[in-house]
């Protein structure tokens, strides 16, 4: 069975950096367009980044722009979400995804597979 394993979160001060990490197993999704979305308590799920089947592309929401970078490891069947700079507002909940179509128009309808999670907390 297909599966996605985020890890990397935890308790981070302000202006400090994480890297989460999405594992892949049962499957490859070397062929999909692999995203980060955030969800905070009280506020729908939202993009954040994303990152074409070749890696040449990427897109990230404004409010991330300059902050953070996703790449991915096609021999290790990971995906990362270096995160720097955090503030605040960046507390949620991250989950990975394996997503159809555009790597500009990335939305949970088109999520064809979703990790459980991983709790990002930055502190002020």
């Amino acid at each position: 069975q297909a599966q996605l394993v985020e890890s990397g979160g935890g308790l981070v001060q302000a202006g400090g950096s994480l890297r989460l990490s999405c594992a892949a197993s049962g499957r490859t999704f070397s062929n999909y367009v692999m995203g980060w979305f955030r969800q905070a308590p009280g506020k729908e799920r939202e993009f954040v980044a994303a990152i074409s089947w070749s890696a040449s592309n990427t897109n990230y929401a404004e409010s991330v722009k300059g902050r953070f970078t996703i790449s991915r490891d096609y021999a290790k069947n990971t995906m990362y979400l270096q995160m720097n700079s955090l503030k605040p507002e960046d507390t949620a909940v991250y989950y990975c995804a394996a997503v159809r179509g555009s790597v500009y128009q990335v939305v949970p309808g088109e999520v064809v597979s979703w990790g459980q999670g991983t709790q990002v907390t930055v502190s002020s």
